[in-house]
């Protein structure tokens, strides 16, 4: 399903760019509007994109995707600053927004202009983190990433603890501490085999999400050595990790995958978009074995915007295509096919949302459960290297403590001289 970069640009600059491409005004010939993206954002599995072609004939949409975020950003801003070679409508995920918003906004369509486009259909923060100190709004918020929590109700009942959903959102209720706490009490009596949880960068990323002010403070100071939000999590990532209830896996790679489909692990933190992993990597063998429950606290991880560059070849029809895909109906259509949740909160009360249950998950009222979480979501304060402050946390300082062995001021220090590296402080 990876592609690279260059394929997204190659598609971007071979297409037709006879006069009237733009606008769909020429007689007969078709605008093809190419679009970026890493990952999966869903549009094309939704139907989205075969949707708006049927309601105009004269678009053809062309999605290129790179799997992982880390190889797209960097390349997008390479040929940010080159001024072109770039796809009609690029995605932006959360992580990277301010750095977009704050350096390269003017190299982006101001999407609050564009016709059909309201402001008041977003959630407040998801609208200001796209949006520069003069008013221009760069990106439209798509999905985003209120965390709950998915368990293995059969590993559970194994270890002696409560498997419906709203004893096990007791469990933990209000505090991260309270999960550790849980996790304790499930190593006690945990199945052969089996620990807690997947990893102690999941649980400090889950935490560190549930502050408004986390890397950054609401001044764009960086506080990443200070930050309450920051040391809290760092150390129940530290209980995790040298209590022995994690899995010592890193997210998104084979190992844990695999970990999935084994049953290593009884619990994570899950926002919605983890959801789809789940059931692809755990297979049918998971099905009716994983709930959902509540969060200890709300908080979002995750999330991306889609911006139109404006080097784009077909700038207008991007702008209408934009505005459309992000528009509250199709993102409450987007999350009755692949669970991404609405930044858009009239979707909230759309049947597609309000009323629904995943049935790989037993039957889980995810619609409910995510879209309370949205509601509560603190506003995030997000700084210029946002990612890749984080991913110094996870990536290499908690590492060190949780697979190699070394001393959790070990870890501080080595993801400390890792942010250095990258943010001047």
């Amino acid at each position: 399903m990876a592609a690279t970069l260059a394929a997204v640009l190659f598609a971007a600059c071979a297409e037709d760019a006879r006069p009237g491409a733009d606008g769909g005004s020429g007689a007969g010939r078709s605008t093809t509007v190419t679009v970026g993206t890493f990952g999966v954002f869903g549009y094309k599995q939704a139907g989205l994109y075969a949707e708006y072609e049927r309601l105009h004939p004269d678009v053809t949409i062309k999605e290129s995707v790179i799997e992982r975020n880390d190889a797209y950003y960097p390349q997008l801003l390479t040929h940010l600053a080159a001024g072109g070679g770039l796809a009609d409508i690029q995605a932006v995920e959360t992580g990277n927004i301010n750095e977009v918003v704050t350096t390269q906004a003017d190299r982006f369509v101001d999407l609050s202009r564009a016709k059909g486009v309201r402001r008041n259909d977003w959630l407040p923060w998801k609208w200001a983190q796209a949006t520069t100190r003069d008013g221009r709004t760069i990106g439209l918020g798509t999905d985003i990433g209120p965390i709950a929590v998915c368990y293995r109700k059969d590993l559970f009942a194994k270890a002696g603890l409560p498997t419906d959903r709203e004893s096990v959102g007791r469990l933990w209720a209000g505090d991260w501490q309270k999960y550790i706490d849980t996790g304790k009490r499930y190593m006690a009596r945990a199945p052969a085999g089996t620990v807690f949880t997947d990893s102690a960068a999941g649980i400090y990323n889950a935490s560190v999400h549930a502050h408004a002010e986390r890397y950054y403070d609401h001044r764009g100071r960086p506080v990443y050595r200070t930050s309450r939000a920051v040391k809290e999590s760092w150390d129940l990532a530290m209980q995790a990790a040298q209590g022995g209830l994690t899995a010592r896996l890193k997210q998104f790679e084979k190992p844990w995958d695999q970990a999935y489909a084994n049953g290593r692990f009884a619990s994570v933190a899950c926002p919605p978009w983890m959801l789809g992993y789940i059931k692809e990597k755990a297979g049918a063998e998971g099905k009716d074995k994983w709930d959902v429950a509540a969060a200890p606290r709300p908080a979002n991880w995750g999330g991306s915007f889609i911006t139109v560059p404006k080097a784009a070849r077909h700038r207008a029809a991007a702008t209408a295509l934009a505005a459309w895909l992000t528009a509250p109906e199709q993102q409450a259509r987007l999350f009755g096919r692949q669970a991404s949740i609405p930044s858009t909160p009239a979707s909230y009360a759309m049947p597609l949302v309000r009323d629904a249950r995943n049935p790989y998950f037993c039957g889980a009222p995810t619609g409910r459960i995510f879209s309370a979480a949205a509601r509560a979501i603190p506003t995030l304060v997000i700084g210029p290297k946002e990612q890749q402050i984080g991913t110094a946390f996870t990536d290499v300082g908690i590492p060190q403590v949780e697979q190699q062995g070394k001393s959790p001021q070990a870890g501080w220090k080595a993801a400390q001289r890792e942010i250095d590296s990258v943010v001047d402080a």
